[in-house]
């Protein structure tokens, strides 16, 4: 139904509260053109959009992650970023500067979230399992 797919890969020793807050925070940077039509209800109450296709949401161990995001980046793939620095972090700025100062091979990655083609994006997180 789709060419393309979102998914979000997160390390499987999170918390059940961190799982939820990295995934939040990985799809609200995904691109704006990926939401649908805004939702109307019966009485005409407007609603804000969403996706217009669905969330894989998958684990795997921090190995995992580290080569799924080294594939993503050899491929070129745009892609969103949690680390465990954020957890730490209030607002914005210190999450941007927290990541700023680790060099790409370093960091200690909790997530990531890709939109792609549906083949590029199962060869990115080859290995991979739904996330319970």
């Amino acid at each position: 139904m789709f060419d393309t797919k979102i998914a979000v890969l997160l390390r499987d020793d999170l918390a059940g509260w961190q799982a939820l807050n990295v995934t939040a925070f990985l799809v609200s940077g995904l691109p704006e053109m990926l939401k649908g039509e805004p939702y109307v209800d019966a009485d005409g109450m407007k609603y804000l959009p969403m996706f217009g296709q669905p969330v894989v949401v998958l684990q795997g161990d921090a190995e995992l992650l580290k080569k799924a995001h080294g594939r993503a980046l050899n491929r070129d793939q745009t892609m969103t970023i949690f680390t465990a620095d954020l957890f730490a972090t209030g607002n914005d700025a210190d999450n941007r500067a927290a990541v700023r100062k680790v060099h790409t091979q370093d960091l200690d990655l909790v997530g990531m979230a890709v939109h792609g083609q549906k083949n590029a994006v199962d060869k990115i997180f080859k290995g991979a399992r739904m996330h319970p």
